[in-house]
């Protein structure tokens, strides 16, 4: 579901975000092209989509490094305006707004931007060589959120007080995107708009990624028997086209925007996709307890498996409680929103997820006539799926290649260990 809400939700923010340049154009001329250009982008298949990420992942690398080194001298006080900057605004007017309720409150805006990394799960589907290539695309993600999502973000909350009039306009237009803000306070001609051009191409590369993300999701629930089976369909090339087609059909939403309620429209579907990321980690890390559950209750161990996640176990209760916390605090703030009495407008805005979810659970139920809660460990499949179906074979494999690093150099364990 969160797949599918995605791609309207970024045509309509890039759409805003031309409205940085141009006002008078009705939104849905450019989400038009957009709808366009992604849909043209699927149908050439997994080449088409790679080729595209590489080059939106490409800009998006060069610019969030641009922008660290930038925000750091500005931040030292060394942009146009000058005057050293470094933490004041931590102070005056404050590191959160609202305190925690605050911080509470912006908990499904964080989901929605970490959303997607389990996309690197649903490429090993179509990876030559999962078991080479996805422990070492895992363990970058990690690196890529902490050196391109968090440190920015920091040197952002360093540049930009959160009660900067254009951070708080009602409009909802791109022009008061934190990046740009950053940069006009600094001074900078010319900058903020190039910073605007990477923002919508940031855009884009999210609902690109969710068209392919949702298509392939699709044709697993339907070889799972969890949906319909026309939504398994795969042509000769690869392309899953039922799964793409309705994919793109749901995304037709974006014309919506026309009505020129952008920031309303933006902000309901947020608020579905927001939360049932939160779901789709906490399914994930429930998944992996009861797998490893259902090895260990049959005998097994994980020298069978080709990667293993390095947090174990615990990484993955605390993913279960973590999100789990998270639903109870968007619940508080949906029943009692900051400044204001409860409502069923706002309660619905920030909840509506929870109810969609539960819809959808109990259709399935309904549908399979399955009422079945509780699957015992022992009765798990956990070879389903398996490309390595001689276990003695890979174990063999593993322990040389394990064998093969413990030869190598301390610096070169250590790399591989991280990287």
């Amino acid at each position: 579901m969160g797949w599918l809400v995605v791609l309207p939700l970024e045509l309509v923010a890039a759409a805003i975000t031309v409205r940085y340049w141009d006002t008078s154009t009705n939104p849905a001329a450019y989400v038009a092209i957009f709808y366009v250009l992604i849909l043209a982008i699927n149908f050439f298949g997994v080449k088409g989509y790679g080729e595209a990420e590489f080059f939106f992942s490409a800009v998006k690398v060069l610019a969030v490094c641009g922008f660290i080194i930038l925000g750091i001298v500005l931040v030292c006080g060394g942009g146009p305006q000058g005057g050293y900057i470094g933490a004041k605004y931590w102070y005056d007017p404050g590191a959160l707004r609202n305190g925690f309720k605050g911080l509470c409150s912006v908990f499904v805006t964080a989901a929605f931007a970490f959303g997607g990394t389990e996309l690197v799960g649903l490429a090993a589907a179509e990876a030559s060589n999962p078991r080479k290539s996805m422990p070492k695309a895992i363990k970058q993600v990690f690196w890529r959120i902490t050196l391109f999502y968090v440190i920015s973000l920091i040197l952002v909350g360093m540049l930009v007080p959160y009660n900067s009039p254009e951070l708080q306009a009602s409009d909802g237009t791109a022009r008061y995107s934190p990046f740009v803000i950053a940069i006009r306070n600094a001074g900078i001609s010319g900058l903020p708009s190039v910073m605007n051009v990477v923002i919508m191409i940031s855009v884009l590369s999210v609902g690109n990624s969710s068209v392919f993300g949702c298509s392939r999701t699709l044709v697993a629930l339907a070889n799972a028997g969890q949906a319909p089976q026309m939504l398994g369909y795969i042509d000769k090339r690869g392309r899953p086209l039922v799964a793409i087609v309705l994919q793109m059909t749901f995304g037709l939403i974006c014309f919506s925007s026309a009505s020129g309620k952008q920031g309303v429209i933006f902000d309901w579907l947020l608020a579905l996709s927001g939360l049932s990321s939160l779901f789709s980690w906490g399914s994930i890390c429930m998944c992996h307890i009861r797998f490893r559950r259902a090895l260990s209750v049959k005998g097994r161990g994980t020298d069978e498996l080709a990667f293993t996640s390095q947090a174990g176990l615990f990484g993955s209760w605390y993913g279960v409680i973590l999100n789990s916390l998270v639903v109870i605090a968007q619940f508080w703030i949906a029943l009692f929103p900051i400044g204001g009495s409860p409502n069923a407008y706002d309660f619905f805005e920030t909840y509506l997820s929870v109810f969609v979810i539960l819809a959808f659970w109990l259709g399935h139920k309904i549908w399979k006539r399955n009422w079945k809660i509780f699957i015992r460990a022992k009765d798990l499949d956990v070879d389903t799926g398996r490309r390595e179906l001689d276990l003695d074979l890979l174990k063999q494999e593993l322990a040389e290649e394990r064998a093969v690093l413990a030869s190598k150099p301390l610096y070169y364990r250590f790399y591989r260990t991280l990287c």
